[in-house]
């Protein structure tokens, strides 16, 4: 009556058993992972907003995330990571417990806090429900086609699997030194390691504080930028990979000409992304932070005169954050600074009137938030995102065969060790602390701080954008061009030396000549008359 029961369970349990099985899980899993790290990395301003705090300190909490105004190379996880972030981005932090009706700003004021927990939850519920296939697994999969031996009891299978165990644990006890001496003795490999730091310290700067650049450049709301990054970038990556894996496969590329692919095309990127330099925009135009109360342009970084002649009488904060656009063109930094003697309408309608240090043909009128940046600037987006599929594409072309020469420039029994090695290295050398460098050197641009209840500086209102994108694109742009010295000597010393595994063409020639002459003496023997019986025949072969 048992046996039924039995072959559901063998049967439940060998559906689990199957290696497709095990990738789909693996995949979804991939997916999930590089969701939650991409989302982290879309909501950085929100949370820097929220609770006031400088971006050194956000690229402190980004760069311990890795420790676990994560894969990241996955494709599928970070389009959905970036839609969430950007629906996320346009609700507001306090909704259901506010009435959004009553806010004075808007998703492109930069005190805008978007609902950045909602997508947290979400993304940990992916996550719970990423794990319950691997319950499930056995501990070890058959090979594909191969079945279960019934007569070979549950006992004998555990014995065995205990003896292989321990017989590989002592292997990777024994094995790990002489391996980890081998690796570091190879000078491909680890010549490999430094360009990689290098490309991932640029890579990682250029990615978690993209949608912070975009909206401070180019006035735009994070809401957008983040959709905006999702839809031109990652499509090109998705594209490159499969090109550049279709090319290697169909054409049988060696690992030497890989290595020259990979060089070329990854420094035509690199010269590409010099035309970013080109696609700027100017400041925000702030009375007394970046212009005169005359709308005349005056040094940065310097004691700016906040209070004028036309504001003193009014006893303003100096330190407020609360912008407003007068119809002259030029933004002030509260309504008290521009000399605003009353208001009408409520919300984000409301309007100022009567303001004495806003000199226009109109009627001296301001409206809440920073004034919009021209025409001209969202034309230069559009020029900075098409430079930005192109460059996607390209350097996603060169990370296929980039990976090969990884994978080819070390022995097959240290692959295992030498790949884990490699990802420890970008993990510790540029994950962790290159958020924390570039946050702290992106602080270093600020031009106004927000003020906390304590009156201690809290996060930044506003950037000097010339500085930031020389921080932005400049200091990536340094790591990437000293990547290509290491790079070039690895095309160097690949010229000169064999590579583990790689086997040269006339011994390939040779293996199959000897190879053919074999089973033609076989067939020969074979079909000889001399062969009386079937024990002889098997001894002559």
């Amino acid at each position: 009556m048992a046996e039924p029961e039995n072959r559901v369970a063998t049967h439940g349990v060998r559906c689990f058993s199957k290696i497709k099985i095990f990738l789909l899980a693996l995949t979804w899993a991939f997916v999930s992972k590089s969701l939650s790290g991409t989302y982290m990395n879309s909501m950085l301003t929100q949370i820097e907003r929220q609770f006031d705090i400088p971006t050194s300190t956000v690229g402190f909490i980004n760069g311990s995330f890795e420790i676990g105004i994560l894969e990241t190379g996955m494709v599928i996880g970070p389009l959905f990571g970036l839609l969430l972030g950007s629906f996320c981005a346009n609700i507001y932090v306090d909704t259901g417990s506010v009435n959004t009706d009553d806010l004075t700003i808007t998703p492109t004021d930069t005190r805008w806090v978007g609902a950045w927990w909602v997508g947290f939850l979400i993304c940990a519920g992916v996550n719970v429900l990423t794990s319950i296939p691997f319950f499930f697994f056995p501990k070890t999969l058959p090979k594909e086609g191969l079945e279960d031996n019934v007569d070979v009891t549950k006992s004998d299978k555990e014995e065995k699997h205990g003896g292989k165990a321990k017989e590989e644990k002592h292997g990777i006890t024994k094995d790990f030194l002489p391996f980890m001496k081998s690796l570091s003795c190879n000078p491909i490999y680890m010549l490999f390691i430094l360009v990689s730091v290098l490309q991932f310290n640029a890579f990682i700067n250029t990615f978690t504080f993209m949608p912070k650049y975009l909206e401070q450049q180019y006035g735009k709301s994070t809401a957008e930028i983040v959709f905006l990054i999702g839809l031109y970038n990652l499509p090109p990556i998705c594209v490159g990979y499969l090109i550049g894996g279709l090319i290697m496969k169909k054409f049988k590329i060696t690992v030497k000409k890989a290595a020259y692919i990979a060089f070329c095309l990854s420094l035509t990127e690199y010269l590409l992304s010099f035309f970013n330099f080109m696609m700027t925009c100017d400041n925000f135009p702030v009375a007394g932070l970046t212009t005169s109360y005359e709308g005349i342009q005056q040094p940065l970084y310097v004691e700016n005169k906040v209070l004028a002649d036309c504001n003193t009488r009014c006893n303003c904060l100096t330190k407020t954050w609360d912008p407003v656009c007068g119809d002259n063109g030029l933004a002030y930094m509260s309504a008290c600074l521009a000399g605003c003697e009353k208001s009408v309408g409520t919300g984000i309608n409301m309007v100022f009137q009567n303001c004495s240090c806003i000199q226009s043909s109109g009627n001296s009128s301001a409206v809440l938030g920073l004034c919009k940046k021209g025409p001209d600037c969202t034309i230069k987006l559009q020029y900075f995102l098409i430079m930005s599929v192109i460059g996607c594409f390209i350097y996603s072309l060169a990370a296929i065969p980039g990976y090969m020469v990884l994978l080819r420039c070390i022995k097959s029994e240290e692959k295992s060790l030498g790949i884990g090695l490699h990802a420890f290295c970008t993990r510790i050398f540029a994950g962790i602390p290159a958020p924390i460098y570039f946050g702290a050197l992106i602080d270093r641009t600020c031009l106004h701080w927000g003020t906390l209840k304590c009156g201690e500086p809290g996060a930044c209102r506003m950037y000097d954008i010339n500085n930031f994108r020389n921080i932005y694109i400049g200091v990536p742009a340094a790591l990437r061009g000293s990547s290509f010295f290491p790079a070039f000597f690895i095309l160097i010393l690949m010229r000169k030396c064999q590579l583990p595994g790689e086997i040269d063409s006339s011994e390939t020639e040779l293996a199959e000549t000897k190879l053919k002459e074999k089973k033609s003496e076989c067939v020969d023997v074979h079909r000889s008359p001399g062969a009386e019986n079937v024990g002889e025949l098997k001894t002559m072969l």
